[in-house]
């Protein structure tokens, strides 16, 4: 099978460079094709990628519009049968590549496959594999109950591919009919989620989705600080995963996990007020950053945050478009 990679880009020169060397470095014998999408950051890839990268087909978007709409956007130029979706903070470890395109060629029922994720440290990633989203699974998410949830599935380092329900977009592989069939990404998801509604409809598809733990792939921005705290990026995950319940689930399951997640952030907020005073000064750093983060979100819960929905809403789908002006010039010839 021909691979096309397709990368999306937003102020992430530095590790955008790390990324393709990484693709040149295990790649080298798959030839792959490589598309590069820049989100209206204007950071300097594109003079990067004609130096250093000349063989990098590369598209920039004048705005940012959004992981989903940027690969949709990317995915019009791709023209291999097989695609990985890559995040541009992720590196590729020897014969990575080779194993994604391998299993996607040995398994007909899969529809998608993650890789591995590792963080910057070598440690393994808890976000690689999880299930979908659920009201109840999102409302009691935590470290401990990821690290519990990998202890009981049993998906080991360096075991053979297994299914799962969802895999993280950092980096995934599928055929490229699948993307085009599915009509791409959801263009109402601007951040987050947009992976998880992609998970979703491989599997209502009837295909299967499977981690293949021998292929593995260092995702430096998968591991955020415990002490940091981003009011942005708190807001949009709820947000997004709000959409992703109301488009899949109906307006019931939607409001169920608002009100889940509002009850959620009262307890996570009073176990913090009661235990830290009894801490370290850099545990109680840590835990004002999660006061703050579990505030924004019962604000959130509560419609305080209402600016979020900015964002979200319907959005032309340029792959849907080529899609369907392909299809018009296919019948074109036909008559012709």
């Amino acid at each position: 099978m021909k691979l096309s990679i397709l990368i999306v880009n937003w102020n992430s020169k530095d590790f955008l460079r790390k990324c393709l060397c990484s693709i040149r470095q295990t790649g080298a014998g798959l030839t792959p094709q490589v598309v590069v999408v820049d989100g209206g950051s204007y950071d300097g890839s594109a003079e990067m990628l004609a130096l250093e990268f000349p063989e990098v087909e590369f598209v920039q978007s004048p705005e940012n519009i959004g992981f989903g709409r940027a690969n949709n956007l990317g995915c019009t130029r791709v023209t291999g049968d097989a695609l990985l979706l890559l995040n541009p903070d992720t590196e590729l470890q020897p014969r990575a590549l080779a194993l994604l395109l391998e299993n996607l060629e040995q398994l007909p029922a899969a529809g998608l496959i993650g890789a591995r994720l590792l963080n910057s440290d070598g440690s393994l990633q808890l976000t690689s594999v999880h299930p979908l989203p659920t009201p109840w699974n999102v409302a009691v998410d935590s470290t401990w109950v990821r690290r519990r949830w990998w202890h009981r599935s049993g998906l080991t380092a360096d075991a053979a591919p297994r299914q799962v329900e969802a895999v993280s977009g950092a980096c995934m592989m599928l055929r490229a009919e699948t993307l085009r069939h599915l009509g791409g990404f959801d263009p109402r998801y601007f951040m987050y989620a947009e992976d998880m509604d992609l998970c979703f409809k491989i599997r209502r598809a009837g295909l299967r989705i499977y981690h293949a733990s021998q292929a593995h792939v260092v995702h430096h921005g998968g591991g955020s600080s415990a002490t940091q705290f981003s009011k942005f990026s708190t807001v949009m995950i709820r947000e997004a995963l709000h959409v992703y319940m109301l488009s899949n689930h109906g307006r019931f399951y939607a409001w169920l996990y608002r009100g889940l997640i509002a009850i959620s952030a009262v307890l996570r907020m009073l176990v913090l007020a009661v235990g830290g005073r009894f801490t370290s000064a850099t545990t109680r750093v840590a835990r004002h950053a999660s006061r703050l983060k579990w505030w924004t979100v019962l604000r959130w819960s509560l419609g305080l945050e209402s600016w979020a929905n900015e964002r979200f809403g319907g959005h032309e789908n340029p792959l849907k478009i080529n899609t369907h002006i392909i299809s018009q010039e296919n019948k074109v010839e036909e008559l012709g």
